[in-house]
């Protein structure tokens, strides 16, 4: 299964990511946390892994993917990882934690002047196109802010889209708009709430569906320190297992529907 995490920036995307994948990984799932947010710095940090080499850097940076994908080849294109990848096709580009988390970066963003992203956009999809997880392999995808993962075509290659949401304004008028570019593209929606307190609680449950609200993630002290801090988060809300059965909930639906 493949999960893609989104959100506004700010909103608790890496957080999330992360403790969805410890949790999971606690339930002996084999996790693949891949980030794909080419600004994002810390997500290592919050699993307790060192950063794996980035993976557009191991293809020679943009130059070097550019020459592999389109360069001297037939047709100007060419398959750079073949037609299926298992876990184990990925493994070199990986660093694997002591939880059961294995954690892929695929892109950074190094250089002022550099050029765009759209790069790191195509090997997500075209790493995520191919990768076929097995029956106790989960796939959790960490993407930059907003929406542009939709437009990279990104999610389509995924299972579910979970928004994550915090208390702004900005936040909700982004879930309505996630809602409905997955609705779109055919693609299941849940959202957790993010940094609730106990009276912002009803005041965001008014402004999301409640039945996609897969989960509430309480203000905990110990998450805001670790992502201060820059060091792996100490614990593992409740409200992460809620969710990872909500989701497990759809997946087995979803397959004895087929």
């Amino acid at each position: 299964m493949k999960i893609i995490i989104c959100g506004k920036g700010g909103s608790g995307k890496s957080t999330v990511s992360a403790l969805l994948s410890k949790t999971f990984a606690n339930r002996g799932y084999r996790v693949l946390l891949i980030d794909a947010d080419e600004s994002n710095l810390g997500l290592h940090r919050l699993v307790g892994i060192d950063p794996p080499q980035v993976m557009m850097d191991r293809l020679g940076g943009k130059k070097g993917f550019k020459e592999k994908t389109q360069g001297a080849f037939p047709g100007g294109k060419t398959d750079l990882f073949g037609q299926n990848l298992s876990f184990d096709d990925l493994a070199e580009h990986c660093r694997a934690g002591s939880d059961g988390v294995n954690l892929m970066s695929i892109g950074k963003i190094h250089e002022p002047g550099e050029g765009c992203a759209c790069p790191m956009g195509s090997l997500s999809r075209m790493v995520l196109s191919r990768l076929v997880p097995g029956e106790k392999d989960l796939v959790i995808i960490d993407t930059a802010a907003g929406v542009e993962h939709f437009g990279r075509g990104i999610d389509s290659h995924s299972d579910l889209v979970i928004g994550v949401v915090d208390p702004s304004f900005e936040s909700f008028a982004l879930a309505e708009k996630m809602e409905t570019m997955a609705g779109k593209a055919g693609l299941p929606v849940m959202f957790i709430l993010n940094k609730m307190t106990g009276s912002i609680k009803s005041r965001i449950g008014e402004k999301i569906r409640h039945d996609l609200i897969a989960a509430e993630l309480d203000d905990l002290e110990e998450i805001f320190a670790a992502g201060l801090e820059g060091r792996a988060i100490g614990v593992l809300p409740e409200s992460m297992e809620r969710a990872a059965d909500r989701i497990l909930r759809m997946k087995h639906e979803k397959k004895g529907g087929q």
